[in-house]
């Protein structure tokens, strides 16, 4: 058994860009920022933390944007309050995070966890962001469709969320030096990419940061929430609120060969957005393809806020 203690700065990784701490929503975020212009705001999934965008943030700010990529509520290191990972509150701080660095708007680039807040603040906020860019997942409710519908399908892809209801989970998560992150990340990725140099480099950051002391159980509890209020009346008018379309503009990438959120589950999110919308579907990439294909995820990322 690892034990070994892992501090905040585990997340604060070297390069092209600026560490610092914003107030957002009642909660201090970690961000690292590069460039000047418009504002990019990107927002990582699970089990990650902002490194996730390392290939984007230089190559965005050399063509003219303002970079942002956030550490989410209860990772790396931003915050971890014990409560707030509703999905609510964790679309207020995406809200939140664009008004604290000063700007009236944004385009916003979510992958997994972070597609779905995109996903969910566009539909509650929609003036507060130009545009989106989805990554690796699926609208709320089509997600929630699939795993109703499809049990052969998303809801066997999606074990790992059962999993994650029970208690203490978060104990197996880190056990063995987080071995069931790379697991997971392994899995999940394409064949491309996790017999590669930059896949071990990454995955040993992940297994760091989610090592630190509440991070594990902080992701977990976004998880938790929706399978607590499915029934309740918190859960219903979740439903409710994102059933109405957003209009602002989307573009959603995703892997052909993802096998956390499959393409025939995220395909559907169109049907959620009546602004412009385009659906592209990547041949020979799994669930990340920031990593997969950054220089490809990185031009249309540029043409779309542009």
């Amino acid at each position: 058994m690892n034990r070994r203690t892992f501090a905040d700065s585990a997340a604060l990784q070297e390069g092209p860009w600026t560490h610092r701490h914003v107030d957002a929503n009642g909660t201090r975020f970690h961000i690292a920022e590069a460039g000047e212009g418009p504002l990019i705001l990107l927002l990582h999934g699970f089990p990650e933390f902002w490194w996730t965008w390392r290939h984007q943030i230089p190559a965005l700010a050399d063509a003219g944007f303002r970079v942002v990529a956030a550490d989410l509520r209860g990772y790396g290191a931003s915050d971890k309050p014990p409560r707030g990972y509703d999905a609510y509150t964790m679309a207020a701080d995406v809200v939140g995070l664009v008004r604290s660095l000063g700007e009236r708007d944004a385009t916003v680039v979510g992958h997994d966890l972070g597609g779905i807040l995109a996903f969910a603040a566009a539909a509650f906020h929609p003036q507060q962001f130009r545009s989106l860019v989805i990554l690796g997942a699926a609208h709320p409710l089509r997600q929630r469709a699939a795993l109703a519908v499809d049990p052969k399908g998303q809801l066997t892809a999606s074990r790992h969320l059962f999993a994650f209801q029970m208690p203490r989970y978060e104990h197996k998560l880190t056990a063995w030096d987080a071995r069931k992150v790379a697991d997971l990340m392994y899995a999940w990725s394409g064949p491309g990419w996790r017999g590669s140099s930059d896949f071990q480099t990454y995955v040993r950051a992940c297994r760091d940061v989610i090592q630190i002391p509440q991070a594990a159980f902080c992701a977990l509890e976004a998880f938790r929430w929706p399978f607590r209020t499915s029934m309740g009346l918190a859960g219903r008018r979740f439903v409710k609120l994102l059933q109405r379309p957003t209009p602002v503009p989307t573009l959603q990438l995703h892997g052909a060969l993802d096998t956390c959120v499959l393409p025939r589950t995220a395909q559907g999110s169109g049907r959620y957005v009546h602004g412009r919308y385009e659906w592209k579907l990547m041949d020979e990439i799994g669930h990340f393809p920031q990593h997969e294909a950054s220089e490809t995820v990185t031009k249309e990322i540029i043409r779309w806020a542009g």
